[in-house]
């Protein structure tokens, strides 16, 4: 049986990896647009994220597909046309993503608290 710390211990170490998969850049909106708006050709996605490079957004979509997060479909037509869409797996994550966009109701306090830190008095520093 494990310890309480033992136990905590374990947890923490679970969300690094998610971190690392979820939250690069441009992870995040490529998910967050293809669970919102659905199925997308790579050019309709780069326009609805808008600053992405095509470079930036082809190895994202590249690693996305890799770690099953993310579905590429190749239509062997006349031209040539790619779609991708989220995975189920990468649906999964819609519940956090919901939980991120009901807390950005708290971003106002966050700027407050970053004007509040910028404009407050400083102590010196002392050098010695």
């Amino acid at each position: 049986m494990r310890t309480d710390s033992a136990h905590w211990r374990a947890l923490e170490a679970k969300p690094a990896p998610v971190v690392d998969l979820v939250f690069s850049r441009w992870t995040t909106p490529i998910l967050w647009a293809l669970h919102t708006y659905g199925r997308h050709r790579f050019v309709e996605l780069e326009r609805r994220i808008g600053t992405i490079t095509p470079k930036v957004l082809t190895q994202r979509l590249r690693r996305l597909e890799r770690d099953g997060l993310v579905v590429r479909t190749y239509h062997p037509e006349l031209p040539p046309r790619v779609e991708y869409e989220i995975s189920e797996l990468g649906a999964s994550l819609a519940p956090l993503f919901a939980s991120l966009a009901q807390w950005s109701v708290n971003l106002d306090r966050v700027e407050r608290a970053r004007l509040d830190y910028d404009t407050r008095d400083r102590l010196p520093v002392r050098r010695t």
